[in-house]
């Protein structure tokens, strides 16, 4: 019972309702999940100068070759120049034949620089056509060049045909006789002798085929026992076998030779689909081609290029 004279309760009971309105919202807040924001800025921060940085600019997608369709008699008189790797002189010269056969009054004119003269004499248009033992490098088709696959060919390690080794080599004895690891022929099962390494020169697509598909990309070995050749050309690098020399080329610029034999690589031969050293050779323009170029490639790439193809190959 509230006497009078005695103070009033309400302000004791204001101060405990606040109270408990303070408690109550203080564990409401301390139990709620924060949200997040997930969405990613669309514009980067700026820098401490105060400037947004640029974003950098999205990859350029590598061009593909066109699909140009088969000539017509309207390409009588066109003249077409290939320069590019020793390794299609075959392919060059079988297509050279049957597109002057079928189209009178035309010229194709090979030559076999090499695949990295090739590509500089057609950015230099000195030549219509690059053919090229290797893929192009990101900054030659930024230049513009374009690469059609032709054909896929096989690198074969060859000796001489009297050569005492009698069997084949694994992958990673090739590798180590090339970077001067394995310097005698009686570590790798043969006689002992010491091995004489022909290489070919760096300006050669096979040599950087062959640096891609055997070396995992390391270099060549600097050893005493390693001689590069001058000039690539594939004659001078089988004479220069003998019984103690071992190089490599085109499985198809040495299959016929009879002072020359491929070593199985893992017990697989270079003519087998499982060989592991195979590539792809390209015949290389710059877009836009011409209308030559069109011709050329089109009849390349016909049934009957094809055909042509694979007999010159």
């Amino acid at each position: 019972m509230i006497k009078r004279g005695d103070p009033s309760p309400i302000p004791y009971i204001l101060i405990t309702l606040a109270l408990l309105a303070a408690g109550y919202g203080w564990f409401y807040l301390k139990n709620q999940t924060p949200t997040v924001n997930t969405t990613l800025p669309t514009t980067p921060p700026p820098t401490s100068s105060g400037v947004s940085p640029t974003p950098p600019p999205a990859p350029t997608p590598t061009p593909a070759a066109a699909s140009f369709p088969p000539p017509t008699a309207g390409v009588s008189g066109t003249q077409v120049r290939i320069d590019g790797s020793t390794s299609m002189v075959g392919i060059n010269q079988t297509l050279k034949n049957g597109f002057e056969q079928q189209f009178p009054n035309t010229t194709v004119i090979p030559k076999a620089s090499g695949s990295d003269q090739g590509i500089q004499n057609l950015l230099a248009g000195n030549t219509d056509i690059a053919a090229i033992s290797r893929p192009l490098t990101p900054e030659e088709q930024s230049q513009g060049l374009v690469a059609m696959p032709i054909a896929t060919d096989a690198i074969a390690i060859v000796v001489g045909v009297y050569n005492p080794l009698t069997g084949g080599l694994t992958p990673s004895q090739v590798e180590d006789i090339f970077q001067g690891k394995i310097t005698n022929w009686s570590q790798v099962g043969g006689a002992a002798n010491a091995i004489r390494v022909i290489n070919r020169p760096a300006i050669s697509g096979t040599h950087q085929a062959f640096k891609e598909l055997v070396l995992a990309g390391e270099n060549f070995g600097t050893t005493g026992n390693i001689t590069t050749l001058p000039q690539d050309a594939t004659t001078p690098l089988l004479r220069a076998l003998g019984n103690d020399g071992i190089g490599y080329a085109t499985y198809t610029q040495v299959m016929n030779q009879k002072t020359v034999r491929s070593l199985a690589v893992n017990g697989v031969l270079p003519d087998q689909p499982t060989y592991p050293y195979q590539r792809t050779l390209y015949y290389v323009y710059k877009n836009p081609a011409n209308p030559a170029v069109q011709a050329f490639l089109g009849y390349a790439n016909s049934p009957q290029g094809k055909q042509l193809i694979s007999a010159g190959n």
